[in-house]
């Protein structure tokens, strides 16, 4: 039987490819080239299944597994397979929905199950999305190169929560999972009764046959697991959009509960028996090394266990850089003595390292390099044209300052490593904690626990790497190691500085003829393939250019490129990476065209956005929902797409004893088909207040090669009494589901700025934002 096809992501029209798609099609085919018979021999092979893993699910009792997602209990009880990490966006119920939808059940009869490290969990959609395509760019290379990155992912199997991708990756293989576990229950009964298939159908965790028998799910299981083995994927139905019960619907979520009663477990409530505790000294200054330590002096400090230099573990491989840590049989002892141990440092390379500095490079570079051209369109020497609008902008270094602290608890004993740790991504875990203990990867185990916050900083494992390493000096007793608040904000890999300059020309009328757009700063991809997979760090790295080469509007000659400049800052992956500024930088320019052209920048965004009729109603909702600004404040307009969900959002603002309140963002979003509207606006209103918490203060500033910032004092969050009532749209779609999690962050700065202008007359380029 056939799959139904899933409707198209969007109903865009396809565009001709560009001069810089021409380019990247020549850079694809070289490689592809450059891979010989082996490749295409590799290519034409079928792509790994995504149903049966390699390795057996940790199960209860009684428990049997029906493929790699889906066991039953006796008593009826479906354990499904989460293969990414909880972090708040809500995959916990969000994923399981998708199973209980085509199974049939209630999402009550639902248990959470964590998966063994294997690849059929393996996150293909966020590899897949990296390639730097235009959106509109549906030609058949940008098609090829998207199916053998697809390929790549599945064979590489990393598990990995990020890039707002969980629903959309889960969105075939989890339905799928459901759709063959039900009809191998179908089977089974229909095998129990010897009666058709055809004459069978599922309710509510039953089989009901045409004359009323019925079975539970539970009681047939060992016997679907028999009479269904040979049922695929390709096999089954799954269900239109039409008949969906669950999906769609505003369940609450399953976690609740124990995040309500405290019941519930993250990285840092680990408690293994006989655990100790590790605690840091770490280098003052970015680069620094270990010289010498002086491990006597705290030897008889009180509950002092051992002193370790986890900088070997390291290898130049983990962001945090060089440290000691001391061990200890309560944390507080291991803090003390750790503050306490005498530790001389050499200074890294950078000693004058500032952020000055590193803006000033940043501009250089802008000056004397072309950078690589993302995009390009028509001419840059347009005739007609008899006004020229320049712009230059700016966006600091930022900090994830996620509320729980880093911490991971290891255990090295019997040539066995023992994770317990929060993570987004336990495969890379699991490789690093392997490297370091000097074991197989088969011996080494992972309790991915909840995530206190994750917003990227959780895809590293230095952590894990500095743990283990700890833990492998002891004597097989499990220890936790966590970080203080200073060393997070101050050993962090951080959102890069950016700087970026646009050159916009104008006709006569007012019409927008080109937009040149670049900007600089450094590659993520560069730094976090060393680090954490040991990869070298090549070509164009597309979080660099995301938000700026792949909007959507409608100009006849553009052209955008960007500058990498080598970061002597870690760098790394942040909520929306490359959008959180982009986006600031892109959509206050055309706020600035806007109004250097006489036009209502809301009218211009519509002219402009003619061929995109899903955006534009976006844009419309947010607008017809806002209405008028009350007297003493004003509305300012940001419209952006990432991870393929568009999102509009319009600030009320105004000016208190000289500062910027905002007091209401009403955000419209089409992310296509929706999972659980609940999930969706939880994750909006979040977006919002991390956004928010950025663009009125979120600065890493570096002096003297040291971070400035420490802790709350100096990065501050955003208060309870400064969050603004979030109002929320959800735009109706069939399109296959996009990402949540992330697409909300980027608009909120350069709606809050345009509100800004329009109560000052102020222009403010540079996040944060600080008025004059």
């Amino acid at each position: 039987m056939r799959k139904p096809a899933l409707v198209p992501k969007d109903g865009l029209p396809k565009q001709g490819m560009t001069d810089a798609g021409k380019r990247r099609r020549r850079y694809l085919l070289a490689g592809l080239a450059a891979g010989g018979a082996l490749l295409v021999g590799w290519g034409t092979q079928p792509p790994r299944q995504r149903l049966h893993p390699t390795r057996p699910l940790a199960l209860a009792d009684g428990e049997v597994a029906l493929n790699g997602w889906v066991a039953l209990a006796p008593d009826g009880t479906v354990s499904v397979v989460v293969p990414r990490s909880e972090m708040g966006q809500g995959v916990n119920t969000a994923l399981p929905m998708l199973v209980a939808e085509e199974l049939d059940i209630g999402l009550d009869a639902v248990r959470v199950i964590a998966p063994p490290i294997d690849k059929i969990y393996a996150n293909v959609t966020v590899l897949r999305e990296n390639l730097p395509f235009h959106p509109d760019d549906t030609g058949r290379t940008a098609q090829g190169a998207q199916w053998l990155m697809a390929k790549i992912g599945r064979e590489l199997g990393i598990m990995f929560t990020g890039g707002s991708s969980s629903v959309r990756d889960a969105w075939l293989p989890m339905r799928e999972a459901g759709a063959v576990a039900r009809a191998m229950l179908v089977k089974a009964a229909a095998r129990q009764w010897d009666a058709r298939v055809e004459d069978c159908r599922t309710e509510d965790g039953f089989v009901v046959h045409r004359d009323g028998r019925r079975a539970g799910y539970g009681a047939l299981a060992g016997l679907a697991a028999q009479a269904g083995a040979g049922i695929a994927a390709n096999d089954v139905n799954l269900k239109q959009p039409q008949d969906f019960r669950l999906i769609g619907k505003p369940l609450p979520r399953l976690d609740s509960r124990a995040k309500a009663d405290g019941s519930a477990r993250f990285g840092i409530d680990a408690r293994p028996a006989g655990m100790v505790y590790a605690a840091l000294t770490m280098a003052p200054t970015l680069g620094a090394t270990v010289a010498a330590f002086d491990a006597d002096a705290v030897r008889r400090m009180p509950g002092v266990l051992a002193v370790v230099d986890v900088s070997s573990a390291l290898e130049g491989r983990t962001g945090a850089g060089a440290g000691v840590a001391v061990v200890a049989s309560t944390w507080w002892q291991a803090r003390q003595a750790a503050d306490a141990l005498p530790v001389a440092w050499t200074p890294g390379e950078h000693a004058a390292l500032s952020s000055a500095a590193i803006l000033a490079g940043l501009a250089r570079s802008l000056e004397e390099e072309r950078g690589h051209v993302y995009h390009e369109t028509g001419t840059q020497e347009v005739e007609g044209a008899v006004r020229t609008v320049r712009a230059e902008y700016r966006a600091p270094f930022l900090a994830h300052a996620a509320l729980e602290p880093i911490n991971c608890t290891a255990q090295v004993a019997r040539g066995r490593v023992t994770l317990w740790a929060s993570t987004q991504v336990p495969s890379i875990a699991v490789d690093c904690a392997a490297r370091v203990a000097g074991v197989a990867r088969e011996d080494v185990s992972i309790d991915v626990m909840l995530l206190g916050g994750g917003f990227g900083r959780r895809l590293e494992v230095d952590m894990v790497a500095q743990a283990v390493a700890v833990a492998k000096a002891l004597d097989g007793q499990p220890v936790q190691l966590i970080w203080t608040r200073e060393q997070d904000t101050m050993h962090d890999v951080y959102r890069p500085a950016a700087l970026a300059r646009f050159t916009a020309q104008l006709g006569a009328d007012g019409e927008l003829l080109a937009w040149d757009n670049k900007s600089a700063s450094g590659a993520i991809g560069h730094q976090y393939f060393k680090r954490s997979l040991g990869l070298p760090g090549v070509g164009p790295d597309k979080t660099t250019a995301e938000g700026e080469y792949d909007h959507q509007y409608a100009i006849p000659n553009q052209r955008v490129a960007h500058v990498t400049v080598d970061s002597a800052v870690p760098i790394g992956y942040w909520r929306s990476v490359g959008h959180s500024h982009n986006a600031f930088f892109k959509e206050s320019f055309l706020d600035e065209v806007a109004h250097a052209a006489g036009q209502d920048p809301v009218a211009l965004r519509r002219k402009l956005l003619a061929a995109h009729p899903r955006a534009l109603a976006v844009l419309d909702a947010a607008i017809e929902r806002a209405g008028q600004a009350p007297e003493g404040r004003a509305h300012g307009v940001a419209l952006h797409r990432s991870f393929g969900s568009t999102v509009a959002q319009v600030a009320e603002v105004s000016i208190e004893d000289g500062q910027i309140r905002v007091h209401r963002v009403v955000c419209a979003i089409d992310c296509g088909l929706v999972v659980n509207p609940n999930i969706v606006a939880q994750q909006v209103e979040s977006s919002v207040v991390f956004g928010l918490s950025a663009a009125l203060a979120g600065e890493i500033t570096v002096e003297g090669c040291r971070i400035v910032q420490s802790n709350f004092g100096d990065y501050p969050l955003l208060r309870f009494n400064q969050a603004p009532v979030v109002e929320t749209i959800v735009v109706p779609s069939s399109a296959h589901p996009e990402g949540v999690g992330e697409p909300a962050v980027p608009p909120v700065a350069p709606a809050v700025a345009a509100a800004v202008f329009r109560l000052t007359g102020q222009r403010l380029r540079s996040l944060p934002l600080k008025l004059g």
